[in-house]
C-alpha cells in the first residue's frame, strides 16, 4: 500500500505544482519528500515559451517553393517538464523531457523527447560529485549550458552553443562528469561521446568534392568530446546543482564571477588543402573566459542591474562557418538566395574569434502596480571569422514585463542579423543589396 501511495503521489505532482505555483511567492517550491527528516526528496517543475513573431526573411527565401519576403508565424520555441530527486543522501537524479521549436512548418503531432537524464554520486558532499547519462555539463563559457527559464534576453545566446544539433541533442551528449564548488571555485569537467553527424534530425553539410581549404564536419565515427568550465565567485555562491546557469536573478542574488573552459574533440572536421587531394582531418578547439555580475541596486525599490561579457576562440578547421536560425519560418531557396540561407538564419559558429555581451536593468518592483515591472535589456555580438572579408554583427534589443518574476513573463524583442554573400575573392562580404535583416518577436513565458 505505502508503494501504491507514492507512485500515486508522483503522477499528481505536476497537477500540483501547476495549481499551487500560482500561489507560491518567491522562491517557495512544492516538494514531495521521501523521508520524515525531509532529506529526500522529489519535485517537477514546467515551462512554455509561445511565439508570436515577424521575420523579414533572407533573400530568396521559400516557403515550399513559393518565394516570400516576409512572414507571421506562431510557434512553440519550448515546452519542458523536469522531474528530479535527491534519492538518498547522496545520490541526486534529475530528468527533463519536452519538445523544442515547433512551429507551422514542423512535423505535426511533435513527440516529447529526452533532454536530460542523468544520476550522480556525492564523493564529497558539495565538493565533489560524479555522474552519467545525457547531460548539459558542458564547456567552454557560462551559456554553452543555458538556463531557458532565467534567461535575460528572449532567447538563448546560441552564439556560446557551438555544436547545438550537429554531433549533440540540444547541447547535451551521453557521457560522464564531475562537478563541485571547492570554497568560493565552481568547476565542472565531462568526458562524452559525441552523436555522429549522420542521426541529426536536419542533414548536416559534408564535405563536397574538389572544395578546398573549407572544413566541414567529419563523417568518420566521432572521438571523445572533452570539456571543463571553472569560475571563482567574488560575492554569493550559486547553485551547481543542475548543469544549466541562470542568465538574470532579478535581485535576489549578488553575483560576481570570472570565468573560462574549453571543449576539444580529435578528428571531428576534415577538409582538403587542395584540390583532388587527401582529405585532412583535424579535432575542434574551443577556449572562452567570461564575467558575470548581477546584483540589486537598491532593494527597496526592487531594482537590480545584470551584465554579461564573453570572449572565445573557436577552431574548427579552416574557413569552417555554419548558418542556423531559431525555428526557421522557411524551409527553403532559390537562385537569388545567400550564403544565409532560407529564413531566418544567421552567419553564426566559425572559425575565428566571438566576443558577445548582455545587459540589463531591473525596474522598480512596483512599476505597474500590481501588474508588475519591466526589464528593458540588449545583446550584441561580433565575430570575426576566417572565411568573412570583415567582422560581422548581430544585435538585439528587448524588454521583459515580469508579471510574476520568471513565473508570468511577456518580451518583445527586435533582432538585426547580418546577411553575407560570395564575393569577388575567397572571402565572405555582406549583401550589397540586402546586408541586414530583421526580427519581431512576443514572447510569452510561463513557468512553475
Amino acid at each position: 500500500m505505502k508503494s501504491l501511495a507514492t507512485k500515486v503521489q508522483l503522477t499528481l505532482l505536476f497537477f500540483c505544482a501547476v495549481v499551487f505555483s500560482l500561489q507560491a511567492q518567491g522562491d517557495q517550491e512544492i516538494k514531495l519528500f521521501l523521508n520524515q527528516e525531509k532529506t529526500h526528496w522529489v519535485k517537477g517543475t514546467g515551462l512554455g515559451q509561445i511565439w508570436v513573431r515577424y521575420t523579414d526573411l533572407n533573400p530568396g527565401s521559400t516557403i515550399f517553393s513559393t518565394p516570400k519576403n516576409e512572414v507571421f508565424d506562431v510557434g512553440l520555441r519550448r515546452v519542458r517538464y523536469q522531474v528530479m530527486g535527491q534519492i538518498t543522501d547522496q545520490v541526486f537524479v534529475y530528468t527533463q523531457f519536452g519538445i523544442n521549436s515547433f512551429g507551422s512548418l514542423s512535423g505535426r503531432k511533435p513527440g516529447l523527447f529526452l533532454h536530460d537524464v542523468t544520476a550522480e554520486y556525492a564523493l564529497a558532499p558539495g565538493k565533489l560529485s560524479l555522474g552519467a547519462g545525457l547531460h548539459g555539463w558542458n564547456g567552454t563559457v557560462r551559456y554553452s549550458s543555458s538556463s531557458v527559464g532565467s534567461i535575460l534576453g528572449l532567447d538563448l545566446p546560441y552564439i556560446e552553443e557551438s555544436t547545438n544539433d550537429l554531433t549533440d541533442q540540444f547541447v547535451r551528449k551521453l557521457g560522464v562528469f564531475a562537478k563541485g564548488q571547492l570554497g568560493k571555485l565552481d568547476y565542472r569537467l565531462s568526458v562524452s561521446n559525441p552523436f555522429p553527424i549522420q542521426t541529426a534530425l536536419s542533414p548536416v553539410p559534408t564535405l563536397p568534392e574538389n572544395v578546398t581549404q573549407i572544413a566541414y564536419y567529419s563523417l568518420s565515427a566521432p572521438a571523445l568530446n572533452y570539456q571543463g568550465y571553472i569560475f571563482w565567485q567574488f560575492l554569493d555562491k550559486e547553485s551547481n546543482q543542475l548543469p544549466y546557469m541562470t542568465g538574470t536573478y532579478l535581485g535576489k542574488k549578488r553575483v560576481f564571477n570570472i570565468g573560462g573552459g574549453f571543449s576539444t574533440q580529435d578528428h571531428a572536421v576534415e577538409y582538403r588543402e587542395v584540390s583532388s587531394g587527401p582529405v585532412v582531418q583535424q579535432a575542434s578547439r574551443q577556449f572562452g573566459f567570461d564575467i558575470f555580475y548581477d546584483v540589486p541596486i537598491d532593494t527597496s525599490k526592487g531594482t537590480a542591474f545584470t551584465a554579461y561579457v564573453a570572449g572565445i576562440n573557436y577552431d574548427f578547421g579552416p574557413n569552417y562557418l555554419r548558418a542556423s536560425g531559431a525555428m526557421n519560418p522557411a524551409n527553403g531557396v532559390n537562385a537569388n538566395g545567400s550564403f544565409n540561407g532560407p529564413g531566418n538564419t544567421i552567419p553564426l559558429i566559425g572559425t575565428g574569434k566571438v566576443y558577445y555581451t548582455q545587459m540589463g536593468y531591473l525596474m522598480k518592483k512596483d512599476l505597474l502596480g500590481r501588474l508588475g515591472t519591466l526589464q528593458p535589456y540588449g545583446q550584441f555580438t561580433l565575430s570575426d571569422y576566417e572565411r568573412v572579408q570583415v567582422p560581422i554583427s548581430t544585435y538585439s534589443i528587448g524588454v521583459n514585463w515580469l508579471q510574476a518574476g520568471h513565473r508570468s513573463k511577456l518580451s518583445l524583442d527586435y533582432q538585426s542579423r547580418p546577411v553575407l554573400r560570395e564575393g569577388s575573392g575567397e572571402k565572405l562580404v555582406l549583401d550589397s543589396m540586402n546586408p541586414r535583416k530583421g526580427m519581431l518577436v512576443m514572447q510569452y513565458q510561463f513557468s512553475f
